[in-house]
């Protein structure tokens, strides 16, 4: 019964709090929307450029041109081969023939003969590579390179590096971005909070000196950072996720080439993390501004 009456007392303090400091709730609901809102926008940006760099990697194959003295026993033994490679993913025999019509298809068009005016059809029969990680593309064509019968292998020598370079720093920045927002939200906050707890520091000092215990003073003030926390995240959700509906009606319209994030699974979670990392800073901010407060 008095852990009721206790519930009771810690939100009706909670509640007496946010009436007496009008201002400085909302100014922490608002410095709270605003860090949730930066931080929802930086967690989008990575999980969108994620999602695109994803797709270029998929991208990523090798052609493997065969060398013509080979016969088709030599070319499936050779396929056989390949496919036996750790690491790779899936191997497509590209005839000669196939190779010229789609030579003709992207490059002639209907009313130009490619066929006729090259005569005997120079292009050699192919494998098209893909590999299970985009990472292991330039050793997995080391080691079909040195494979007898392979003329040539081509991936895009020295674009593809540099591309998984620069898709691997923008991974590590991106994480970096998003955790250094954190941390500048826990600090705004618990400054937020702190002016609050300030001006209640004479009655933190009465309630330890009459036998009040850490946790009895500390509820109330959890509960505050709680409720704080967590309107001025839905406020930032609500933003969010109209601003980012705009975006992929806008994107889908005018650039739809870009691959965006629409996943609706995903997106929910995204924004229910965003909502439980607001309570969360919240009683952060709270448990960091309280603690001087209790050293009586």
């Amino acid at each position: 019964m008095s852990s009721f009456k206790n519930f009771g007392y810690f939100f009706g303090e909670t509640f007496k709090s946010l009436r007496r400091n009008r201002l400085l709730s909302i100014a922490t609901v608002t410095t709270v929307s605003i860090c949730i809102l930066i931080l929802g926008v930086a967690v989008l940006m990575t999980i969108n450029a994620g999602h695109f760099i994803n797709r270029l990697e998929s991208d990523i194959e090798m052609m493997v041109f065969v060398d013509n003295s080979l016969n088709r026993s030599q070319i499936s033994d050779l396929e056989r081969e390949i496919k036996d490679l750790d690491g790779v993913k899936s191997v497509t025999f590209i005839s000669k023939e196939q190779a010229l019509k789609r030579l003709q298809d992207k490059f002639a068009g209907q009313e130009y003969n490619l066929k006729n005016t090259v005569g005997k059809n120079p292009l050699p029969d192919s494998f098209e590579v893909k590999a299970e990680n985009p990472q292991n593309v330039t050793a997995i064509a080391a080691k079909i390179q040195k494979m007898n019968g392979v003329e040539k292998v081509n991936y895009g020598q020295g674009i593809i590096e540099r591309l998984l370079k620069v898709t691997q720093w923008v991974r590590i920045i991106s994480v970096t971005l998003i955790v250094f927002l954190a941390l500048g939200a826990v600090f705004l906050i618990a400054t937020t909070i702190r002016l609050a707890i300030f001006s209640r520091r004479k009655e933190i000092y009465l309630m330890k000196l009459i036998g009040a215990t850490d946790w009895f003073i500390r509820w109330p003030f959890f509960i505050e950072g709680i409720i704080l926390g967590s309107l001025g995240s839905l406020i930032a959700i609500l933003f969010l996720a109209l601003g980012y509906s705009s975006l992929l009606n806008n994107i889908q319209t005018a650039m739809f080439f870009i691959p965006m994030v629409t996943n609706p699974g995903l997106l929910t979670k995204i924004y229910v993390a965003l909502f439980a990392s607001g309570a969360l800073l919240g009683v952060l901010g709270t448990y960091i501004s309280l603690n001087r407060f209790l050293d009586v």
